[in-house]
Order: C-alpha cells, then structure tokens, then sequence
C-alpha cells in the first residue's frame, strides 16, 4: 500500500480522543508525526489511536521544554493540538511565536466548541456538541429520547477527521503558496457538516424534524435492523425499488399487496410490524445465506468480536493486530495505478 504523507512532519500536541485520532490517521498515511507528551505519560502501545508515533517527551512547564516545541514546528509542516483556547499562547506556544519562527507552519486548533463565540472557554464532550449543531436530535427511535452514536459523529467525525483533512489541505496550500494557517475546527460545526445531505433532504424530500420517521433514521421498514430468530440482527437497507424488489422476491413477499406502498409514509408502522415478524422465523446465518451478497442492500449486524472474521473483512485485511490488540486497518487505502503495479 502507498503512503502518501511520506515526508510530511507534524507535530502533534498529547491529548486524549479525537486528537489521537487525527494523529492516527496521518500517520497511517506515511507522516512521521512527533507525539508530544509529558513525563511518565508515554503513548501505550496497545492503543490503536497512538500508533504510529515518534515518541517525544516534554515538560511544557519547563523553558527547555517550551523551546524544544520550537525547535520541532520549526523544521515541520504542522502542529495540532486540542487545548482549550488560549492555552498554547500562555505556554508561549500560540500561532503568533509558531508562525513567526515558520511562516510555512500549518497550526491546527481542534476544540469543542471551536476557538469564539460565547461557549468557546466551556468544558464539553462529544454529547454536548453534537447537541448544539442538531445532530444528536435526529439519532433515536420513533418516540423515545435521543440516543448519541458513542462519540463517532463529533470526536472522530467532526472533529479528528475533520482536522486531519484540514491539515492534509493547509499544507497543501502552504506548498503552494509559501504560507502556512491556521485552523480552527470546531466539533460543533464538523458534526454539522456531517448532517448536510439531511438539511438538504428537509427541503427536497420533505424529511420531518423529528426521529425515527424518515427514511433515514428507522422510520422506513425498508431501512432498519431487525431481531432474529436467535437474538441477533440483520441490517436492511433497500431504498432503491429495484433492491426492494429483489428483497421481495427472495423473502417471499413479492405477492404481498400491502408491500407495494414502499414510500407511503403511512403504511411503514404497519409493514415494520409485518417485517419484524417475519425475520424473527430465522437465525440471522439463515438469512445470511438468502440475503448476504445480493443486491436486497443486506448485511448482518455483528459484534466487534465477530467483524475481523467476517469473510469479507478478513479477505480485504480490513483489521489488522498490533501489539496483541486487534484494531482496524488504515483507511482508506492508495495502491499504485495499474499501470505501474
């Protein structure tokens, strides 16, 4: 595989979550990325977030450790760190010395609530910010309370993904023009970000600012999990009408009338109630071996444990083990154009 961030040096400032994972993610890509860490708290090997790293370990408390920082985004292409803000400036570390020591320097600056505005000096985690940008209202089921996605959709998506990409991009840019940036990434607008084919849909399909009733979010019988005969799940997704055709037919609906209504908003309930029937008839490997691999849209939910030996993830090396720990493989891949294989 090709690592594309070869010769590409950051620096990245110790934090915990959506930090390591923006450090992962570069590093997975071929950037020798320097994790900074204070004394006695170096990156646990078993973690999947920290690898990858050149160790660094330094006392930001100290002068020496203050111009070893210096010393490092001078002959760098960036800096991310996850402080609240002002902290980098009051270790005598903010953009305005950075900068100056390397005009081509790449700042990133990944906070909750992002570097302004009244809530920015607030403490938070992912719950609260996705809260805000009015991701969290729309995750959960018909009537019930909203339900976070564990911290995917503001720590990582919003916010590690985002900084990565925006550092990937500022460097590029500085490449260009000599000058570097600085970014501010707010997890409150990233997760925002995340959602915007659902602002669309508000005004082109008429989605309901509401949970659990849209074609999206568990509302359609076409696009939900179901219980099995065994106490697990499958995962439906047949939006498309030739899909949900397909899906007919192989289940055994095809000459059911009632399921004609595929995107009559009043008749999902009751065919949901009908579906949930019917996949409790099976295990979840039986309707693997009707469903798995067609076009139905079909996949059965699995554990963590169970995903690195599914046959598909083990076929394309989707997890890899470091350190004893199973974890997931880089992604996304680059490999060499054909020509050049």
């Amino acid at each position: 595989m090709m690592h594309p961030l070869n010769g590409v040096r950051i620096v990245e400032m110790a934090g915990i979550g959506p930090g390591p994972f923006c450090g992962m993610m570069l590093a997975d890509h071929g950037a020798e990325v320097m994790y900074c860490h204070r004394p006695g708290a170096a990156p646990d090997p078993r973690d999947p977030l920290l690898r990858g790293r050149t160790p660094v370990e330094i006392d930001l408390k100290s002068p020496e450790g203050v111009a070893r920082i210096r010393e490092l985004t001078a002959q760098a292409d960036g800096l991310f760190e996850g402080f609240r803000p002002g902290v980098m400036e009051r270790l005598g570390l903010g953009p305005d010395v950075l900068c100056a020591d390397n005009p081509r320097l790449v700042f990133g600056r990944m906070t909750g609530w992002g570097q302004t505005g009244p809530l920015a000096n607030a403490a938070g985690h992912d719950i609260n910010y996705i809260a805000l940008s009015g991701a969290l209202h729309a995750f959960g089921r018909a009537g019930g309370k909203p339900t976070p996605p564990v911290n995917a959709v503001g720590d990582f998506g919003g916010g590690g993904m985002m900084m990565a990409f925006g550092m990937v991009s500022g460097i590029l840019g500085a490449r260009a023009s000599g000058l570097g940036t600085v970014i501010d990434c707010a997890m409150t607008e990233g997760s925002a970000l995340l959602m915007n084919m659902v602002w669309g849909f508000r005004e082109t399909l008429g989605w309901v600012d509401d949970r659990g009733v849209n074609l999206l979010d568990t509302g359609a019988h076409f696009y939900d999990t179901f219980e099995t005969a065994d106490g697990k799940h499958i995962a439906l997704g047949a939006i498309e009408p030739q899909f949900y055709a397909l899906f007919r037919e192989v289940v055994g609906i095809a000459d059911d009338p009632a399921f004609d209504a595929q995107m009559d908003r009043t008749a999902w309930p009751d065919l949901k109630q009908r579906l949930d029937t019917l996949f409790l008839t099976r295990t979840r490997d039986e309707w693997c071996s009707l469903l798995e691999g067609t076009d139905a849209c079909f996949a059965p939910v699995l554990s963590m444990s169970e995903a690195p030996d599914h046959p598909h993830n083990a076929a394309r090396g989707s997890f890899i083990e470091r350190a004893g720990v199973v974890q997931p493989g880089p992604a996304p891949r680059f490999d060499p154009p054909p020509a050049t294989k």
